[in-house]
């Protein structure tokens, strides 16, 4: 009988053995799974805490140096966020977050610590809408170097879907080479005189007869805007020109 039942103890004992066997997989995975969803989880969250912490540093790294704008500028400014931006290839705006309430009007001048942005082309009492700088139907009187140090005047303007913007007029008998700055004169009535405008990264040599032709990258980040600062800037009047009286007496003889 011994005999006769043993091969039935034993598959007795190996199915309850595997049986058992199978249950400790079955908790052992499911423990497993549970515990790699915690790590999941973790490290998501560490990767977003990572992320903020990225982001935080960016954004003290902007406001230092619109703080140092600020400190070097005579102009009074207001500082305001962007809250929207137009994504059509016919226009390159962004919409700011202050308006003539906090005393923004046509035409005055929006920069960075990099440089100029653009120039406020409408306003409400809480917003205000830019064209940037890289826009077509945008444009700002430039020089080669410092002012008063370079005789290499010209103008700027947008070339819209590209990320550079053109500089026209300079004669091809001025010195102009790549890695040059780019300054604002003043002379066309939005922006004052001396703002970066960026640097040259391509030229192509005129001649006695014909402009060089220049490529330049702004120097805003323009691709991630988030904070500017407009200047409550107007340029000053002109005085209109002295008209020469006849000479009374002359004209009597």
């Amino acid at each position: 009988m011994q005999a006769a039942a043993s091969p039935l103890q034993n598959f007795s004992t190996r199915a309850s053995w595997a049986g058992g066997n199978l249950v400790h997989q079955i908790i052992s995975f499911r423990s497993t799974a549970a515990e790699n969803e915690q790590l999941r989880q973790r490290l998501a969250q560490t990767e977003l805490e990572l992320k903020n912490a990225h982001q935080s540093v960016q954004e003290n790294e902007r406001l230092k140096a619109l703080l140092g704008f600020k400190e070097q500028t005579e102009y009074a400014q207001v500082a305001a966020r962007v809250i929207a931006r137009d994504s059509s290839i016919w226009f390159n705006t962004i919409t700011i977050d202050r308006g003539t309430s906090s005393g923004v009007q046509l035409n005055m001048p929006v920069v960075t610590g990099g440089g100029i942005v653009g120039r406020i082309i409408a306003v409400s009492p809480w917003t205000a809408q830019v064209m940037m700088i890289t826009d077509e139907k945008a444009a700002a009187g430039a020089i080669v170097g410092q002012i008063g140090d370079s005789g290499a005047l010209g103008s700027v303007r947008g070339l819209g879907e590209s990320d550079l913007i053109e500089m026209r007029y300079v004669s091809g008998l001025q010195k102009v080479e790549v890695g040059n700055y780019i300054l604002t004169t003043g002379q066309d009535g939005i922006y004052p005189p001396g703002l970066n405008v960026g640097e040259v990264v391509q030229v192509k040599p005129g001649t006695a007869t014909q402009a060089h032709q220049i490529l330049i990258k702004p120097g805003a980040n323009l691709d991630r805007l988030e904070e500017v600062l407009v200047l409550l800037y107007h340029a000053p009047q002109r005085p209109a020109p002295e008209q020469t009286l006849p000479n009374v007496d002359k004209a009597k003889k």
